[in-house]
């Protein structure tokens, strides 16, 4: 066991050997300053001839821009001194292990090292002038147990493509982590740091040992073959990772940040696919209440890979609050599948949602392939309002107007249109007598038949005969019976209904004389207009109280608005 040096003299306890390498005559020692207690770490760079450290320039070159260097990612150096036989370096200790002790990493947790390793040298390329690392390897490479990066060792460093800093006398870099222009002393670029990284990144996903990396690269094209031992990792992060380790320096990025901008977005393993049957599905109630379902299949096309999926209602303002496993009007089963080959089944049920309303939601299925979201558009149209709400039926009223129109029409064919208009005026007093009186189909239509006819024999008499009379008002009986009922069922009120059917009643008069005297004559447009307008505003203004109503009733359900 070698004797630690005793370096207190100096300021500093030797705890620990911590590395070695003979070759350079350099040992690695952990340490504690004695003056503050913190843990650091000694480099001792030995020689053979006692005060030869005087006159190495180049090592102390190296110490006066190492500790100009600030980064996170590079631990700080603290001191140096000359111990005689030896000059040591001192800087922070990080606890971490370099990255040739074996450990497992996942390759989603190497593409994190390999972007912090780039973030390092985007530091160093862009300093004024580009510092150069020249032997990135798993050895000079520190992990700690949060993931964090460090880079170290940088006695081979060269300030741009000029002059060699520290020992590059000893020795030049570690063979295979070398880019081929290093090994034959040309002009390096920012460029070559890149090379020994792809290299690093290669033996963490091969599980190759940093002595065995030769073993990979073909002897007649020096481009490491290691394609055959990750068939799982995705075909552009291997495109990326060959061109990391290009022999030809122009064949790689160009820098360390053209390396991260083209990693970061890359997914390191092979994923699942996602194809959809359908982006946006579209269900449509024909009743109130009605359960609403549509299918839709997913499929992954990836062969050696298992999708999984996990669906989510977007929340929404006008939804109450809902769980991931549970949503107030919204299912989707499964919710959660592993598989390949699935068919969802996405229900919506109605009966909490407004009537002849569009609603909108997005649902959201997350999966383990790129991208990891899918978004899916889900538009309802609910049920139309029940027609039992409406009050007023507009196909009665519009065969009332053309029950008067096509009287008034067959009057003036057999008498003059002053018949046709007391005979319409007899019908139409009769009928605003009968509602006044009685409420009963029944008993309004018995009432209207014998006022009509009285009314309307007696003036035809003289003019166009009984019969057209009579039929005239059985006619007009009748159909006043049948809507007065349909009316007077749906609850409107007694006196409007009056004067929607004695509206009704001129606007077909006016329509029947219009089609005798020519609906473009002046006072037919000007009459058509007087007794159209109140009719259409009257109906207009009734729609919309009973959409009214039917929506605070709506209300005090709680339904879920759109």
């Amino acid at each position: 066991m070698n004797k630690l040096p005793e370096f207190e003299v100096y300021g500093y306890k030797v705890c620990q050997e911590i590395g070695k390498n003979y070759q350079n005559g350099r040992v690695t020692y952990r340490g504690i300053n004695i003056k503050n207690d913190q843990d650091v770490v000694i480099k001792q760079f030995r020689f053979g001839v006692k005060n030869e450290w005087s006159g190495n320039k180049a090592i102390a070159r190296e110490i006066e821009v190492l500790q100009c260097l600030d980064h996170l990612g590079i631990p700080r150096y603290l001191d140096c001194f000359d111990a005689g036989d030896s000059v040591c370096l001192v800087q922070e200790y990080k606890k971490a292990q370099p990255l040739s002790v074996p450990r497992s990493f996942d390759p989603e947790e190497i593409k994190v090292i390999a972007v912090q390793v780039l973030e390092i040298l985007i530091y160093l390329q862009g300093r004024e002038i580009p510092i150069i690392h020249r032997d990135i390897k798993p050895e000079n490479i520190l992990v700690d147990e949060e993931l964090k990066v460090y880079l170290v060792d940088f006695g081979l460093a060269r300030l741009g493509a000029g002059e060699v800093m520290a020992i590059s006398s000893v020795i030049a870099g570690t063979p295979g982590f070398m880019p081929p222009e290093q090994l034959l002393n040309r002009t390096l670029t920012t460029a070559s740091d890149l090379y020994g990284l792809g290299a690093t990144l290669i033996c963490l996903l091969t599980g190759t040992k940093s002595r065995n990396i030769g073993n990979l690269i073909d002897s007649n094209s020096f481009q490491i073959r290691f394609q055959h031992l990750v068939p799982k990792l995705s075909l552009r992060f291997i495109e990326w990772l060959e061109k990391m380790v290009q022999p030809n320096l122009k064949d790689r990025f160009k820098s360390a940040e053209v390396a991260f901008l083209e990693l970061k977005p890359l997914y390191v393993l092979t994923l699942p696919a996602v194809e959809l049957s359908n982006a946006i599905i579209e269900l449509e109630a024909e009743e109130i209440g009605d359960i609403l379902m549509e299918k839709i299949r997913i499929s992954n096309p990836v062969a050696d890979t298992i999708l999984e999926g996990v669906w989510q209602v977007e929340p929404h303002q006008s939804d109450p609050p809902h769980t991931p496993d549970y949503h107030a009007w919204i299912a989707i089963e499964p919710a959660k599948f592993v598989s390949n080959e699935v068919e969802c089944k996405i229900r919506v049920n109605t009966r909490k949602l407004m009537a002849e309303k569009i609603y909108e939601r997005q649902l959201k299925l997350h999966t383990n392939s790129s991208p990891k979201t899918y978004t899916l558009t889900l538009k309802v149209q609910t049920a139309p309002m029940p027609q039992e709400i409406q009050q007023i039926s507009y196909g009665d009223l519009v065969m009332f107007a053309l029950m008067f129109a096509a009287v008034v029409v067959a009057l003036t064919e057999i008498g003059t249109i002053t018949v046709a208009i007391a005979v319409t005026l007899a019908v139409a007093g009769a009928i605003a007598g009968m509602i006044t009186l009685e409420r009963s189909t029944f008993v309004a239509v018995g009432l209207i038949v014998p006022g009509i006819l009285t009314g309307t024999v007696a003036l035809t008499r003289s003019l166009v005969g009984t019969e057209a009379g009579a039929v005239t008002g059985m006619i007009a009986g009748t159909m006043a019976g049948i809507v007065v009922k349909d009316f007077l069922a749906r609850g409107l009120n007694q006196g409007l209904a009056i004067v929607l059917l004695l509206l009704t009643a001129a606007l077909g008069v006016n329509l029947g004389l219009g089609f005798k005297l020519g609906l473009t004559h002046p006072l037919i447009m000007l009459a058509m207009v007087i007794t159209s307008l109140p009719l259409v505003t009257i109906l207009i203004f009734e729609e919309r109280q009973l959409i009214h109503r039917y929506r605070l009733g709506e209300q005090k359900q709680n339904l879920i608005k759109p």
